[in-house]
């Protein structure tokens, strides 16, 4: 059964109107994800924040980091290297402003939220080279916002979270600094391939995300035939996923990316990795931009600062 607070925000969008992103050219589909992320957002909390940018890699490194404010705060501070989603086409920092803040502030760590350029502007792989080098840059230079690259982790939702998927694992194969957690919410693990994921058909019609948006983002990020070239835009495909950093793994039931979640979280499993597997019955979708309209919502952000906080060894 869907979240009766989720339930009313869904049909107050159905009646005024609100088009799929599939039906709209890709800069509206841009403008009206930004304006959905904000529709039930919490208030943006807080924090210190720096807009850095460096162009001394080869691409330039864009980020926002949030520091924390008040008593008890004092760094430097434990990172957390977010990527934002929106099926690699859609979103950017300041759509996801609000919910880095807040998980600032919950958390009590520092949060650098990657920028990363998007297809179909620019191919596949830039979204994975963005997102590691922005991974690269703060275990080197956190210190210039207060942060400690030493003590990392990564985070992301949907299509950010298989970027921090690729970022773990590319850490892992090129001797990287240290990652003690990786928390990814509603992935899509499997890139956009086909496979036994019953949940695609039975919420292809939303509520939130649908099928056809799905195969919208999958066409624009990786081409006409929509499955991902490599194991980086397909973590279920990847050859090796031993020796990767805890995982916490994020589904919501009513997502047609709830399957492949599970799958991708037992694939960890299976390979000898710790992994904690937390599935919110009531919600959709992108519930993590959602806290300031479902309670349920709200309780999942605290939760993923929980676990965050934990990995990170601010909690004894």
């Amino acid at each position: 059964m869907l979240d009766h607070q989720l339930e009313a925000i869904v049909a107050q969008a159905r009646a005024a109107g609100a088009p799929d992103l599939a039906d709209l050219p890709l800069h509206a589909a841009r403008v009206a994800y930004r304006q959905i992320l904000a529709a039930a957002d919490v208030p943006p909390a807080d924090v210190e924040v720096h807009d850095i940018h460096d162009g001394g890699t080869r691409n330039g490194v864009t980020l926002r980091a949030y520091v924390p404010r008040g008593t008890g705060t004092t760094g430097p501070h434990p990172v957390v290297v977010y990527c934002h989603g929106g099926g690699y086409v859609l979103g950017d920092i300041d759509g996801y402003d609000a919910v880095c803040r807040r998980l600032c502030a919950d958390g009590g760590f520092a949060v650098a939220s990657v920028a990363y350029r998007q297809p179909p502007e620019h191919a596949w792989p830039a979204p994975v080279e963005d997102a590691l080098a922005g991974a690269w840059w703060v275990a080197r230079h956190a210190g210039r916002f207060g942060g400690d690259g030493t003590r990392l982790a990564l985070a992301g939702d949907s299509a950010g979270a298989v970027l921090a998927t690729a970022v773990a694992r590319r850490l892992r194969d090129e001797g990287g600094p240290a990652i003690s957690g990786q928390a990814l919410l509603y992935p899509p693990a499997a890139g956009g391939h086909p496979g036994d994921y019953p949940s695609r058909q039975r919420h292809a019609e939303g509520p939130t995300l649908t099928g056809r948006t799905m195969d919208y983002f999958s066409r624009h990020a990786f081409g006409p035939e929509g499955c991902a070239p490599d194991e980086d835009g397909a973590p279920l495909r990847a050859r090796d996923l031993r020796g990767l950093p805890p995982a916490l793994v994020m589904l919501a039931a009513h997502d047609p990316l709830r399957d492949e979640g599970v799958a991708y979280a037992d694939a960890l499993r299976r390979a000898g990795n710790a992994v904690t597997l937390v599935e919110y019955h009531g919600l959709a979708h992108g519930f993590i931009s959602m806290g300031g309209g479902v309670a349920a919502a709200r309780l999942a952000q605290r939760q993923l600062a929980t676990w965050l906080r934990g990995v990170l060894g601010l909690d004894g």
